[in-house]
């Protein structure tokens, strides 16, 4: 499952034959967004539950008839190949741009770098089909200027630095990636698959996002730059006597970003404080299944599972390479020890309700097993996460509407702290690049330790075109304030991010636009701590901050 053999098999492929099956990539969001509003509205309760991402149209028609719907007009660039038993299509290209004014910003943006200043994506490419095989070959072309900004303070005392480093030895965050300017050319949203009566089987780069949040997603998301994986998963609703079922089963490879934290040589009564990482990559094991129950119209029900380790460390069996199908309690967690990983667990759903076109969801989330039921029940709250969120369409007049939205994300660890041993999410003392691909967390782009509340309205005309404005609160990890400065007694030391974001999108002659525009105002930057001399400290202040993004695709 290495890149070599993925590349060269997505060179046979093409030359050979190439496939049916084209996805809607997570992070196409006018697209996705169309599609989740339509669906919205669907009353007969056949739609999938969008819970599992990228969305996948195995039926060449069926992706034409999208983009012609969107675009405004005929999609006639699929062509027969092998007399017709095969075809093949240009996918929409792309060029998006970004800059951050200030310090690094923003999540859910793939393999875009959490970088300062200018940063640029290019994606292209084609898929094609030939009976059962499907080939989609789109990588990403990035770069980022990455100019140097001021991060976590240098006046900050010994005792915090200690803190500091008791988060950043367990994750693979970087505050910078390196010095100057960065290129990196990334497979992007490719894959390779056979595809059967709703089932799929290939190896894959794309982006995955697994359950219902818009701004975030406690096990899968597109924040990182997607990996490569080995994946089994339905490609539609199947039905049974119970209800519609919908899967996805995935096994994989993360990388490490292999870029230091800040300022290593930092000592504490003689002792190093930054524990050099393990020079591995990691396996990472992963299943989400969706229920939609028979009697119950517009509920979807889901489950997610993950765990990570060391790719040199991965037992015999199938509990070694599919632990996702182990035992639920830990126990004695003696095969945690010795494996050296960690889990995840979400349960989620949605609720959607077409005839007021409303849907509510959520999703909660453990960072450990439990172990037992006995601990469970006393302590469900353990290691817990949470994301809670309602949209609502308003018709306005024809071919009108008004959306309204808002979603709660929440992060940090809770009370159960103070008299148990109790990580971050994402990070881990055994795996010690933690729940992460290329430096940036799978799951909730916020981070660690942070919680998030959003709420916003956009306008939507057309079906297709959309303005919108949202305002959202940020608190930066929690976890670490509460371990370094809660001492001080000083509530105002937390960092909190209050940011006002418009946005556009709009397609005209089957160019598809999307603009963003956001103003932040990042109070106590790098946690000012209420010191003394903290006015002289240059590096933590209050200070204002600005993203720019445009994004402008073709849709072929």
């Amino acid at each position: 499952m290495c890149s070599i053999a993925f590349r060269l098999l997505v060179f046979v492929s093409c030359i050979v034959s190439v496939s049916q099956a084209q996805t809607i990539q997570v992070g196409q969001s006018a697209l996705e967004e169309w599609i989740r509003r339509s669906d919205l509205k669907d009353s007969t309760g056949d739609g999938a539950g969008l819970l599992i991402r990228p969305v996948t149209q195995l039926k060449a028609s069926d992706y034409d008839s999208l983009l012609s719907r969107f675009s405004g007009g005929a999609s006639a660039n699929r062509y027969p190949i092998f007399n017709g038993k095969g075809t093949v299509r240009l996918l929409p290209a792309s060029f998006q741009q970004q800059y951050n004014s200030h310090h690094s910003y923003g999540w859910n943006d793939g393999s875009l770098f959490p970088a300062k200043g200018y940063q640029l994506r290019a994606s292209a490419g084609i898929a094609a089909s030939y009976g059962i095989l499907s080939v989609q070959f789109q990588p990403e072309f990035v770069y980022a200027a990455n100019p140097s900004f001021k991060g976590f303070s240098p006046y900050h005392s010994d005792s915090t630095w200690y803190y500091y480093y008791q988060f950043q030895n367990d994750i693979d965050m970087p505050e910078r990636f390196g010095n100057g300017a960065l290129t990196r050319m990334f497979p992007g949203q490719s894959s390779v698959r056979l595809n059967y009566k709703g089932m799929s089987l290939g190896i894959s780069s794309e982006n995955l996002w697994w359950g219902p949040g818009y701004r975030n997603s406690l096990l899968m998301s597109n924040t990182a730059p997607g990996f490569y994986h080995l994946s089994f998963n339905s490609t539609r609703p199947h039905k049974t006597f119970l209800g519609k079922f919908e899967w996805q089963l995935i096994a994989g490879k993360l990388e490490n970003s292999g870029i230091l934290p800040v300022d290593t040589s930092r000592r504490l009564n003689g002792q190093p404080l930054y524990e050099p990482k393990k020079n591995s990559d990691r396996y990472i094991n992963a299943v989400v299944i969706t229920w939609q129950p028979k009697w119950i119209r517009g509920l979807h029900l889901g489950f997610a599972r993950s765990f990570f380790q060391y790719s040199d460390n991965i037992p015999g069996g199938l509990n070694g390479y599919l632990p996702v199908f182990s035992a639920f309690f830990k126990g004695n967690a003696r095969d945690e020890m010795s494996f050296g990983r960690d889990q995840l667990l979400s349960l989620f759903f949605r609720w959607k309700f077409p005839k007021e076109q409303m849907e509510i969801y959520g999703e909660w989330g453990r960072n450990d097993h439990s172990g037992n039921l006995s601990d469970l029940l006393m302590e469900p709250e353990h290691s817990r996460a949470y994301i809670l969120g309602f949209r609502k369409l308003f018709k306005l007049r024809k071919d009108r509407e008004l959306e309204f939205f808002t979603e709660l994300t929440q992060l940090e660890t809770p009370p159960t702290k103070l008299v148990r041993a109790l990580q971050p999410w994402y990070a881990h003392y055994q795996v010690q690049h933690g729940y992460t691909n290329r430096g940036q967390v799978l799951g909730a782009g916020i981070g660690p330790g942070s919680n998030s509340q959003t709420i916003g309205v956009n306008w939507i005309d057309k079906q297709v075109n959309k303005t919108g404005v949202s305002l959202e609160r940020i608190v930066r990890n929690n976890d670490f304030y509460f371990l370094a400065f809660s001492g001080s007694g000083d509530y105002r030391s937390h960092w909190v991010d209050i940011g006002l974001t418009g946005t556009r999108s709009w397609v005209k002659n089957r160019i598809m636009y999307t603009a963003n525009l956001s103003l932040i105002r990042s109070l106590n930057y790098q946690w000012k701590n209420g010191r003394n001399d903290a006015a002289n400290d240059p590096y933590r202040s209050n200070v204002n901050h600005m993203q720019v993004g445009l994004t402008v695709g073709y849709l072929f």
